[in-house]
């Protein structure tokens, strides 16, 4: 038998034991007394916090003066020494911190051994301190890693339910609810929506999240059957994050919702985003990524009445707004088949006129009439601008 085994399982003396009975209130206060001298977390905690902080330090030297008393009777595991305090100071104290609180016990109890016990028994007594201290720290290390394991199965829960609530559209405890998973706040939000990879399970989930967490300064993840959501959010580029993303997604498109100010109004970028990802496939050509709101028509045709009020105040209102000159050079180029000699005949202007009324269109609305799949956009939204009563054929003239 080795010397730290026969330190382990020996019985110590009923005189040491004694000894160790009446000293560990004065070892609980010098413990303390070193912590509260020799670290700067113990004392920028809560008084609550140092006061619990007692109790564990004054159970951990009562449970070694039994497991020392009777080392088949008394106990090393944390957990149990850690049952004086509730288990919210496992989020209060890291496992660093609890390691220290270890060593600060142990090393009192060494410098005290002297006291505490005869010359014979010192060594023994240290002995067993240190085998001790070696399975406390073992232990807490396994409450700390079960307690990260339970709060992560946690987490990843809320996150389903935060990120199921936003794309419903949410409620006033959503904020919280996002803030309790560590999202910051800071700059705007963006949603993506895409198909999930086969075989989606939670170790591939997990490695989503890290991925998604290393693209964007804040990312929440939610698994909706075959679907995958992402928010992401922060003050960078959104767009190459959600773009630097496209490989962790299944087969099929991405459909990304448009930026918004803050998470408060990341339904918008998710409803968006859904639509896109449901009328998408009247578009055969589209990009991976691909905007939702490159997708109004197809989503408006699909019945998406946000796709079809973007239209109509996005795009036919500024128009109209502008003057009646650009809305019917965008109707005559449009009906000329995008000529724009034909569309100058027409309205009798020099094509430099109808050239610089086009530029002029895709400055106020940010689409280009000149291109195919743009000039589609506005060809929808004159006409469901129109449908909608909002302004008559070339208002303003």
């Amino acid at each position: 038998m080795t010397t730290s085994e026969r330190a382990g399982r020996e019985v110590g003396s009923s005189d040491v034991v004694r000894r160790l009975r009446g000293g560990s209130d004065m070892l609980t206060s010098a413990a303390l007394k070193r912590l509260d001298a020799e670290l700067d977390w113990y004392r920028a905690l809560a008084a609550e916090d140092r006061s619990w902080i007692g109790l564990v330090a004054q159970a951990g030297i009562a449970a070694f003066i039994t497991w020392y008393e009777e080392p088949r009777a008394g106990t090393y595991n944390a957990q149990e020494i850690f049952r004086a305090a509730p288990p919210e100071l496992t989020r209060s104290i890291s496992l660093q911190h609890t390691l220290q609180l270890v060593r600060i016990v142990v090393e009192v109890v060494e410098d005290n051994a002297v006291q505490l016990a005869e010359p014979g028994q010192q060594r023994d007594l240290r002995e067993a301190v240190l085998v001790y201290s070696r399975e406390v720290a073992f232990s807490a290390a396994e409450v700390y890693a079960r307690a990260a394991e339970t709060r992560g199965a946690w987490d990843a829960r809320l996150e389903a339910l935060v990120v199921d609530s936003l794309v419903r559209g949410g409620d006033e405890s959503l904020r919280s609810r996002i803030s309790a998973l560590g999202w910051s706040g800071r700059g705007s939000t963006l949603v993506m929506v895409g198909q999930a990879p086969a075989e989606m399970d939670e170790r591939r989930t997990a490695d989503l999240r890290r991925a998604c967490r290393r693209a964007a300064q804040d990312a929440l993840v939610g698994i909706q059957g075959d679907r995958v959501v992402v928010v992401l959010g922060g003050e960078g580029d959104l767009r190459g994050a959600a773009q630097s993303l496209l490989p962790r997604f299944g087969p099929g498109p991405v459909v990304l919702g448009p930026e918004v100010r803050e998470v408060g109004e990341a339904g918008r970028s998710a409803r968006a985003a859904l639509a896109g990802v449901l009328a998408v496939s009247a578009w055969p050509g589209a990009p991976r990524p691909v905007p939702a709101d490159e997708l109004l028509p197809e989503r408006m045709l699909n019945g998406d009445p946000l796709a079809r009020r973007t239209l109509v105040e996005d795009l036919y209102k500024p128009l109209v707004a502008a003057g009646g000159p650009l809305v019917q050079t965008l109707e005559e180029y449009l009906a000329q088949g995008r000529s724009l000699e034909g569309a100058a005949r027409a309205l009798y202007v020099h094509p430099n006129t109808v050239r610089y009324r086009l530029r002029r269109i895709g400055q106020v609305v940010g689409w280009d009439p000149t291109d195919a799949r743009e000039g589609f956009v506005l060809q929808v939204a004159l006409a469901v601008g129109r449908l909608a009563g909002n302004g008559s054929r070339h208002s303003g003239l």
